[in-house]
């Protein structure tokens, strides 16, 4: 059927069009029937289409993927996923760090595997991690994938095959982290992985960070199951993975460079006959420890080069890594030992963590951690000096700076402000007070203070997770940050997106990709904002072999319009929110970049238009469950047939 004689549902008149090959824009019309990109072309006749979207001066793209999520847990609560939605997300990967729901909530012999697993390494809620499981009926990888036909989706969802949950399934939970599988379960765990692979998953996830721990006793002191595998055990596994040109997501053990680069050899086609695509996180800029990021670099030159012929891609994240924490409720609480111990404690229990913070043994292992690398002349000290520090949480009050507190006078205070009025108060001067709030505040503390540690003590101890702190541990430099993110070896996308409910938010995290692209139009024109959509879109949507990222006839017709100049005004770090959930009854942090995202289409229908979600959104279902590779076979019908969406979905 010619573009002349037919009719479209949706055609978007006047963009600059991005159409993910890294090609320059064109400024074309862009015309959508039956769910695919119908026709495009300049001055398309506005009399075929059933709706005409003006977006003359704005950016049109492919729909933009999110390749490092845990929107699997939310996708069963809000399966329109709202916050990918207004962030032009069309396509979410989920099941990332061995952690998911592919094999069913696996609640056997007492255990709750999904809470055990992720309340603490993606810190949500328990409440939340129960509604989840609860929320789930199946117990099978193939029933899992056909539940999201019966779900209104907004965003493609795209499984990873998780390891952790795999050792449970076919070890148990308690067992998986209490000794080696036996023959016969390492060949299960194969087979349920073939039967993965062979169903469409795009690939399969393992997690090495040795501060990931379960959160349910008696195992509150152990690790992740993956963390358990022997490397010999994903050898096995990840040899299945690359048999089927599949996609290993995967964590370095970062406490051992050997063990890291031992691990990602896996990748190696020299060793291992042909190339295991592999991705990891995350390439990241510390502030306490300049050598990782150059490690980073150096480490994706050796894995991709010609001796080694690997296929590896770091994950990079675009936003300086500032994090939340209510209390010592915080991902980097998880890598300090002294810290970890309060967070073995569930989020209700305030008493618990009093206790500890009491104990005169604590509080001598406390002061020496509080102090290390910071007091002396010593390695640690040299170390901390030369920014090549093992500890990625400062410890320094100049550095935390106070979110909310009950005491009002504090929101929005460094610590060391209000350590030095404390000071100051305790000398006499009680004028410093900002108010009888701060003033009573102060005579609750020990008389005399002894020091930043005692200060930082007793608020834990005064306030627990009534106060919120902020810090920065990474990507402070903008310029390094660029660089990662245009490195052709690294991926833009650990954005964490569905974790971390209370403690991050880096949902904007492609609109800041492109923020970065579009400061250099000035002296790189738009070929750079071209190459930031292509890095989006189509090139990781061929690393996963997906069905997305593409502008062409026939596609699917995910798209994104973006406002250029709203994108130029945005200030991310002033747009970052704390909310309320009803969903989940719970806080969320959020980021909210206020008219940059003018339109999100998914499968041909409008889901975000204008500022606000269409009346279509959470009614019907937009995305779907995208398996590896099915693009090859829907292209070809729709080059072919004029049969409608739904049957090429069927074939």
């Amino acid at each position: 059927m010619s573009a002349a004689n037919s009719h479209w549902e949706t055609l978007f008149r006047g963009a600059t069009v991005f159409d993910g090959s890294r090609a320059a824009p064109r400024q074309i019309d862009v015309a959508v029937s039956q769910g695919r990109i119908a026709a495009m072309g300049e001055n398309l006749n506005p009399a075929n289409a059933g709706k005409v979207v003006d977006v003359t001066g704005k950016w049109l793209t492919p729909g933009l993927l999110d390749i490092h999520t845990h929107f699997d847990l939310e996708v069963e609560l809000a399966p329109g996923l709202p916050e990918a939605v207004r962030h032009g997300t069309t396509t979410c990967v989920v099941a990332n760090c061995s952690l998911g729901v592919a094999l069913g909530n696996q609640r056997r012999n007492g255990e709750d595997p999904i809470v055990d697993c992720f309340a603490r390494v993606e810190n949500i809620p328990k409440p939340v991690l129960r509604k989840v499981a609860d929320a789930v009926d199946w117990n099978d990888s193939g029933d899992y994938l056909d539940h999201f036909d019966r779900l209104n989706l907004g965003p493609n969802i795209v499984p990873l095959m998780p390891h952790s949950m795999m050792r449970i399934e076919v070890m148990g939970l308690n067992e998986s982290v209490s000794r080696k599988p036996s023959n016969t379960e390492m060949q299960r765990m194969g087979e349920l992985l073939e039967k993965g692979m062979s169903e469409g998953y795009v690939g399969f996830s393992t997690d090495a960070l040795p501060f990931h721990y379960l959160s349910i006793a008696p195992n509150e002191r152990k690790q992740i199951p993956t963390q358990f595998a022997s490397h010999g055990e994903l050898k096995y596994l990840t040899h299945i993975v690359r048999k089927w040109d599949r996609v290993w997501q995967a964590t370095p053990p970062k406490d051992s460079r050997i063990g890291t680069l031992r691990t990602f050899l896996l990748t190696s086609g020299r060793f291992f006959g042909k190339p295991l695509k592999t991705t990891a996180t995350a390439a990241i800029d510390l502030v306490a420890n300049r050598s990782i990021v150059r490690m980073g670099f150096t480490l994706s030159r050796i894995l991709n080069s010609r001796l080694i012929r690997g296929m590896f891609r770091f994950q990079a994240l675009s936003a300086p890594f500032k994090v939340w924490s209510d209390g010592v409720v915080t991902p980097l609480a998880e890598e300090v030992p002294e810290l970890r111990r309060l967070n073995e404690k569930d989020l209700e229990d305030h008493q618990g963590r009093l206790a500890i913070l009491n104990d005169p043994e604590y509080i001598k292992a406390f002061r020496k951690m509080w102090y290390k690398g910071k007091r002396g002349f010593n390695i640690e000290r040299l170390k901390t000096l030369l920014r090549l520090s093992d500890n990625v949480l400062s410890r320094e009050l100049s550095d935390m700076q106070i979110d909310t507190a009950p005491v009002s006078a504090w929101n929005g205070e460094w610590m060391d402000a209000v350590y030095n009025r404390l000071l100051a108060w305790q000398a006499g001067d009680k004028r410093v007070a900002r108010n009888d709030e701060e003033d009573a505040a102060f005579a609750a503390f020990p008389d005399p203070i002894s020091d930043d540690c005692e200060f930082f003590l007793h608020l834990l101890r005064e306030y627990d997770t009534d106060l919120r702190w902020v810090t920065t541990t990474a990507n402070t430099n903008p310029e390094v940050v660029k660089k990662l993110l245009f490195n052709p070896l690294i991926f833009p996308g650990f954005n964490d997106s569905g974790a971390h409910l209370t403690n991050m938010a880096f949902y904007d995290g492609n609109l800041r990709t492109l923020k970065f692209a579009q400061e250099d139009i000035a002296s790189e024109g738009l070929e750079k904002v071209a190459y930031a959509v292509h890095r989006l879109t189509a090139e990781p949507a061929e690393f996963f072999g997906l069905n997305a990222g593409t502008l062409k006839v026939g596609a699917q017709a995910d798209i994104t319009v973006i406002d250029p100049a709203a994108l130029a005004a945005y200030e991310p770090e002033k747009r970052i929110e704390y909310i309320y959930r009803d969903l989940f009854e719970h806080h969320q942090m959020v980021n909210r970049p206020e008219d940059v995202i003018t339109h999100t289409m998914i499968s041909g229908y409008m889901a975000w238009q204008e500022g606000s979600f269409t009346e279509h959104f959470e009614k019907v279902r937009m995305g779907r469950v995208l398996r590896h590779r099915d693009h090859e076979l829907e292209q070809t019908y729709a080059a072919n047939s004029d049969e409608p969406q739904e049957a090429l979905r069927a074939a």
